[in-house]
């Protein structure tokens, strides 16, 4: 335990320094303009692992972005870990919003990071917490103290709905054959108090086109006799809640899982404070479905909501139109037992469903993935709750999250392994928002904590 902190207490100024470096590239997926700069991290990452130490590392070419795959097969006989990241992040937008360039990253003290945090897009998420377990690999290296095999696959879809992964697991089950998955792409709940996730939202992800006449219409020789694609589509994803919060799509809830009082009981141990969230958000109050407090609508609920809606003119000044078309995007996160491409179904054909007449309705969807839930009995929870008792002083909480991962589900279903989360990362970090960031504390923290995990892994394997 000591030798790993006098290590990282060593080179913090470099670890800090090429992470920085990694952060400064805008590896934005989701815009093909930043298609040269999302391949050059790939190569980035590729160096980074050979330094750490890495036998075997090698770019792999899929139908979209390349993989980054890297090994140190140390014993086949001793068990493999396969540690998974993405190196692609969000697209910066809105620009404006940011208090320094996203992809010029500075480090600021904050209330929470008093230490200091780094400010950039793909901080937290995830180019901060994959590059936690390269350091990691270093210092295991270094220190001749990896107990066992180690497998890195780094993406460069995650933000896009990991595309080409599926693709990719499939063709190399052999290559990626191991015996526990890491992740660190979800958070813990403070710096006092670490957890790890054990439930993860599926995902479905639309986009709602409505359209109506064949052209923008002046507003004033038209405005009353056709119908207005804006209005309709305001209309109709209003009615997808009730009164209640409750989503009406009929068939919606049909295989929702609905947890225990004994189980929402210890979801209610994990420490929350209503008035701080309130506070953090700048809300009066919050809001969701009846029946279930703020924890468990954004963990163990399924949601509806929109993510943009646009039509018509909303430049500077006025322009009155009736606007040809009008378009939404909207994702509904899922809870386990829900079958995103079922939901999917469900949705496309209420949506189309209650369009009234005068107008058409199209929905395409975009991606999606199943959700998730880890044991808390396993051997890879026992040592992921031992390292982080280790180097926090208190044991793990388990908590279920709203955010999705798609590709757990995918690595049960592909490589028969089960995933375990170890997010160092806070809520208040504002992953996929502007000034998103990583804490300093945080980052080291957990290059010190994941070498405990392949320790106590190992162990506990025997």
């Amino acid at each position: 335990m000591e030798n790993i902190k006098s290590y990282v207490l060593q080179h913090k100024d470099r670890f800090i320094n090429e992470l920085i470096e990694l952060l400064k590239i805008p590896s934005v997926s989701a815009d093909a303009a930043y298609s040269q700069d999302v391949i050059k991290t790939s190569e980035a990452v590729k160096i980074s692992l050979e330094k750490a130490g890495c036998d075997f590392v090698e770019i792999c070419d899929t139908p979209g972005y390349p993989i980054v795959y890297g090994e140190k097969i140390i014993d086949p006989t001793l068990p493999t870990v396969l540690v998974y990241g993405h190196y692609d992040v969000q697209p910066a937008d809105p620009m404006e919003l940011w208090a320094s360039p996203p992809f010029e990253p500075v480090i600021k003290k904050t209330d929470i990071h008093p230490e200091g945090a780094i400010f950039a897009r793909g901080a937290c998420d995830d180019k901060g917490q994959m590059y936690m377990h390269v350091k990691a690999l270093e210092y295991m290296i270094q220190s001749n103290t990896l107990p066992c095999n180690v497998k890195f696959m780094i993406e460069g879809e995650e933000e896009v709905g990991s595309k080409s992964l599926s693709w990719f697991v499939e063709r190399n089950q052999e290559k990626l054959k191991n015996d526990v998955i890491l992740i660190s792409d979800t958070g813990m709940i403070s710096n006092q108090q670490p957890s790890i996730t054990t439930g993860l939202r599926g995902l479905s992800y639309v986009e709602v086109e409505v359209t109506g006449p064949n052209r923008d219409l002046h507003s004033g020789l038209y405005g009353g006799a056709v119908a207005n694609p804006i209005n309709v589509l305001a209309k109709m994803i209003a009615s997808l809640h009730d009164e209640d919060n409750h989503i009406t799509i009929p068939g919606f809830y049909d295989n929702v899982q609905e947890l225990s009082l004994e189980e929402r009981a210890e979801m209610a141990k994990a420490p929350f404070n209503l008035e701080n969230y309130k506070k953090a958000l700048d809300l009066n109050d919050v809001y969701g479905e009846k029946g279930y407090v703020t924890n468990e609508r954004n963990a163990i609920r399924p949601t509806l909501d929109v993510n943009g809606i646009w039509g018509g003119y909303t430049g500077e000044g006025a322009k009155t139109v009736i606007a040809s078309k009008a378009f939404a995007k909207i994702s509904m996160r899922l809870v386990p037992n829900q079958d995103w491409e079922q939901i999917t179904e469900l949705f496309t054909k209420h949506f189309i469903s209650i369009a009234p007449a005068g107008v058409t309705v199209k929905v395409k969807p975009h991606h999606g993935g199943q959700g998730y839930v880890t044991p808390t009995d396993s051997i890879g929870y026992k040592a992921a709750n031992m390292a982080y008792t280790e180097t926090f002083g208190v044991p793990a909480i388990p908590v279920r999250s709203g955010g999705s991962i798609p590709i757990v589900a995918l690595f049960e279903k592909e490589l028969k392994s089960k995933t375990i989360l170890m997010g160092f990362g806070l809520d208040s970090d504002a992953i996929h928002s502007p000034n998103e960031h990583f804490g300093i504390f945080n980052y080291l923290k957990g290059i010190e904590t994941i070498p405990l995990f392949y320790k106590y892994f190992v162990e506990l394997s025997k």
